[in-house]
């Protein structure tokens, strides 16, 4: 599989390679879920901290070992030139999210520190280590996926659609943190945690779907 990705340029990437990847992505989430409630008897709601690390731990390498066979130009970039791309995107991704999530009302202080630092390196390892590893530092083409929202073709939907719909899920997830319910669940960040991996799986169906759109109308113009 990873010699099939990299012989496919972005734009003929087929819907049985982006099912692939994605159903990796998503089964790691589980098993994330799966060794920190059988193994260590964690969940997110009694013990976040670990709980996340765990998820993002296990996530993380699926991810960049993935997305780095979809890299752009790999006669020019090799396979672990995008691993190390997307092994520098993790923190400064983690960065980013950080501050937009304290920029809208995330809590601040030293009993918050773990937990944000941890909600922040698995929300980079949904939007922001696939893109590194397969764009690299390209402006462009960063610009043209997330600030424009346009991306082209089957593998920059892939970046885009599961990057966003992390975001948004994480968003319609902080909804009920303020509300006086006084549910466990509703500390920061349980809820926005549970929103974002949502959104990201939402999302990859979502691309999976345009994939098999895209492929099917490929097929038609050449029957036509």
């Amino acid at each position: 599989m990873k010699e099939e990705l990299e012989k496919n340029p972005q734009s003929t990437i087929s819907s049985s390679q982006v099912f692939f990847i994605h159903v990796c992505c998503a089964l790691a989430l589980a098993a994330g879920f799966w060794v920190a409630h059988h193994v260590y008897s964690l969940n997110l709601v009694f013990d976040p901290t670990k709980t996340l690390c765990l998820i993002w731990a296990i996530e993380f390498p699926v991810v960049i070992l993935l997305f780095s066979c979809c890299r752009q130009k790999p006669e020019k970039c090799s396979y672990f030139t995008a691993i190390a791309r997307g092994l520098l995107g993790l923190p400064v991704g983690a960065l980013l999210n950080a501050l937009g999530a304290l920029a809208l009302g995330a809590p601040v202080g030293l009993q918050y520190l773990e937990k944000t630092v941890n909600w922040s390196l698995l929300m980079s390892s949904f939007t922001f280590v696939p893109t590194a590893c397969v764009c690299g530092s390209s402006w462009t083409d960063w610009h043209r996926i997330f600030a424009c929202t346009k991306p082209n073709g089957p593998l920059e939907f892939m970046l885009c659609l599961p990057a966003h719909g992390a975001v948004i899920g994480a968003w319609f997830g902080a909804w009920p943190m303020p509300l006086d319910w006084e549910r466990p669940w509703q500390d920061w960040p349980i809820c926005v945690s549970y929103g974002a991996m949502a959104g990201y799986v939402v999302g990859m169906v979502g691309s999976f779907g345009l994939a098999l759109k895209m492929h099917a109308g490929r097929k038609q113009l050449k029957a036509e």
